[in-house]
């Protein structure tokens, strides 16, 4: 903002208060003359003696006492005689039942008193009370008039004092203060007792507005202190037409806020979708097309803090609509869990009682009330996403070919925020690579043109997975298809699955099968074989050719033997894994994925449940799952005609063996003369990860000796490695 911006930022501001202090400035006169009256009155009904007393208001003289006993019960403190008093003027205003939002200035008092049904009467009372806060001489006026130095505040003695001229008119009065009066109705007005005692009389307790009416009636800006933990009042800076969504969303929203929101009418929308930077982003937007804040709550917060729900929900819907503002809750799912159904009762009907805009966001199917529509806020599809991908790709001035920007934008299920933030993080990775290489930090033309579309991959690995990570171990892929060794239809096999991947927005996007399947759009795999024969190794090949990260499933983790846990497990997994765009890889899957037994007791049943739910959940997953058995023969139809690919991975024949012997070594790992791999693959049938195991323990024992790694040191390992197995052997074996 410029010097000049500010001055008239400044101006604009000053002039808004100046409306303010006029608006309030009657009823502040009313009440001075009133006070002015009150102390004429004290000073009469105290004495001479008594007014010029420095220690009154500290103690009880015997005048006092006097002067108490032969007063009439009941008649106000500051009557004079002959005086009518104002507190005959008691008008009362019915409430407005057109919604409305408050005035910006000029007439907020008046909008005040009208839509809560305010009285003349209850107007000055909440003068008496909001004087101190424009003015502390107002304190020791209060003080004096009420005899007690320490009494600043007034309370509602003081107020009928002020406003009834006569006993009867007090007493009548006192239905003012009422827990059904307009006042304290609504919670505008809250009557405080005395510190030091149990139960105050009403005559006893103190007048206190509620922070949100001094702020509105004052014209103050920012959020009420009770409720900034929670929320945030939100200037908009974003439009729709930034906004990558469906148009036809994008559409109807903006008719019905801003129809609803010219008629005063209310509306409830339901923003369901994992996707919460979008979600909030757009309810910004909506805000901006009708130039109001957005007033954004975290309901997780709420709940988290233990508060009083249902009272700072009150507090947070008034808040908004003081604010002008729409109101945006976030975090429905909390509220929606099962020890939560008070609080998510209390929500439902502040929602139907909003005469404003609301909007609720959540990742679960709206199941509540009714009045209420629901926003779908899935993943772009591959049109918009690459639409997004470009848009970004080229303001950076980075340019693929349309074979890599296809296979990016398949590959990556990501929202239009991660999009942006993976092509800032591939930018900056090229800018420190540059600085690295001795450069100037920045990207050059040539570089930006060159950015190698791994570094995409990459950078988009990054925008997803987070909440996977605590529920899977990730591994980091580290072979590639030319480490495997296995017969020629399974390499063809690996490559096909990986080809179903790369193309598959060619099929389902541009071939239509999409709108065929309404489940079983992902890739289900079944690795089966013994043990170290490279089922591993296949899953990290997959995710090395796809350029996807890859998660291991700790089975142990996932099955529990309470009832309905594995389900919950499952499904936990599941869910963290639609927006992980990775592999799920669950290792030896014998353990929960076994032949479904015949029923003979209730827990045969629930653990065919768990199974039944595992291939629900893997047919509506639509990335790619790995699963690997070393028994086939256990799975049953059901199960096997639910996986796309059953890929067996046999015992490796002499040839095979020779090729992982051959392919073993690193190149910086000196070998002997001696070594005779062929009589190695030839003399000892083990399957490729018993290999790696001698392999290793070899070089160890040849680093050991500072020597090559020979025939004697392989011997020794082999002889180890059957001896870990359980077979038997003989040393005759391990001679050459």
């Amino acid at each position: 903002m410029t010097n000049s911006e500010e001055v008239i930022a400044d101006v604009t501001e000053l002039s808004a208060t100046n409306l303010v202090l006029d608006e309030l400035r009657s009823l502040l006169q009313r009440l001075d003359r009133l006070l002015e009256g009150a102390v004429v009155a004290a000073q009469t009904a105290y004495g001479s003696e008594a007014a010029t007393d420095p220690y009154r208001g500290l103690h009880i003289s015997q005048q006092d006492v006097e002067q108490l006993l032969a007063r009439e019960p009941g008649v106000p403190l500051f009557q004079r005689d002959g005086d009518k008093g104002d507190g005959d003027n008691d008008t009362q205003r019915s409430a407005d039942n057109s919604f409305s939002y408050p005035p910006s200035r000029g007439v907020r008092l008046a909008w005040f008193q009208q839509t809560f049904g305010l009285s003349d009467f209850d107007l000055d009372v909440v003068a008496i009370a909001l004087a101190p806060e424009i003015d502390r001489r107002y304190e020791r006026l209060y003080a004096y008039l009420q005899d007690d130095v320490t009494c600043k505040q007034p309370t509602v003695d003081l107020a009928l004092n002020l406003l009834c001229p006569s006993a009867a008119a007090k007493l009548m009065r006192r239905d003012r203060f009422a827990p059904d009066a307009p006042l304290l109705r609504h919670g505008l007005l809250h009557l405080v007792g005395e510190r030091d005692r149990v139960k105050s009389t009403l005559l006893a307790q103190y007048l206190q507005l509620d922070e949100q009416v001094i702020r509105l009636l004052l014209g103050q800006k920012g959020l009420d202190t009770r409720l900034v933990s929670f929320c945030q009042l939100v200037q908009p800076t974003v439009s729709l037409k930034e906004l990558h969504i469906n148009p036809e969303i994008k559409q109807a929203l903006s008719v019905l806020v801003v129809q609803d929101w010219q008629r005063c009418q209310p509306l409830r929308l339901y923003f369901q979708g994992s996707d919460r930077i979008s979600k909030r982003r757009t309810a910004e937007a909506l805000a901006a097309e009708v130039k109001v804040p957005l007033l954004a709550v975290d309901l997780a917060r709420i709940v988290e803090a233990k508060v009083d729900f249902e009272s700072t929900l009150k507090r947070l819907f008034r808040e908004a609509w003081f604010q002008n503002a729409l109101l945006y809750l976030d975090g429905l799912d909390v509220v929606q869990s099962n020890d939560q159904a008070i609080s998510y009762q209390c929500l439902l009907a502040a929602v139907a009682e909003n005469r404003g805009i609301t909007i609720l966001s959540g990742v679960q199917p709206w199941a509540g009330a009714r009045g209420i529509i629901t926003v779908p806020f899935t993943l772009p599809d591959f049109a918009q996403r690459r639409r997004c991908w470009e848009a970004h790709l080229t303001a950076v001035g980075i340019r693929l070919n349309e074979v890599e920007l296809d296979a990016l934008v398949d590959r990556f299920r990501l929202t239009p925020d991660q999009i942006a933030d993976a092509v800032t993080i591939a930018c900056n990775t090229a800018r420190w690579q540059a600085a690295a290489r001795g450069g100037e930090g920045e990207i050059t033309e040539f570089e930006s043109q060159t950015l190698k579309s791994v570094d995409l991959y990459a950078a988009a690995r990054t925008q997803s997975g987070h909440d996977l990570a605590t529920l899977a171990r990730k591994i980091e892929p580290k072979y590639s298809m030319d480490d495997i060794v296995l017969p020629a239809d399974q390499q063809r096999q690996l490559q096909e699955i990986c080809n179903q991947a790369k193309y598959r927005h060619i099929v389902y996007g541009q071939w239509g099968f999409e709108g065929k399947l309404s489940v079983g759009k992902g890739l289900n795999v079944l690795f089966s074989g013994p043990p170290g024969t490279g089922k591993t190794m296949a899953a990290e090949i997959m995710a090395h050719e796809l350029q996807l990260d890859l998660y291991k499933i700790d089975l142990s983790q996932v099955v529990s033997k309470y009832i309905g846990e594995t389900e919950k497990n499952l499904n936990r997994i599941f869910t963290a894994a639609e927006s992980a765009n990775a592999i799920l890889f669950f290792d030896e899957a014998d353990a929960l994925f076994g032949k479904r037994s015949e029923v003979k007791d209730s827990h045969d049943r629930y653990a065919n449940l768990e199974i039944a739910y595992l291939l629900q959940k893997m047919e509506e997953y639509e990335g790619i799952s790995i699963l690997t058995s070393n028994l086939r023969q256990n799975l049953d139809d059901a199960f096997t005609r639910r996986i796309r690919f059953i890929v067996e991975f046999p015992f490796p024949e002499e040839e095979s063996r020779l090729q992982i012997w051959q392919g073993i070594w690193p190149k910086q790992t000196p070998l002997g003369a001696d070594v005779d791999l062929l009589l190695l693959a030839r003399q000892f049938k083990l399957a490729g990860g018993n290999i790696r195991n001698i392999a290793l323990a070899a070089a160890f024992l040849a680093a050991e000796n500072g020597q090559s790694v020979g025939m004697k040191q392989l011997l020794q390992a082999s002889k180890r490695e059957f001896q870990k197995m359980g077979r038997l052997v003989s040393d005759k074996e391990f001679v050459i």
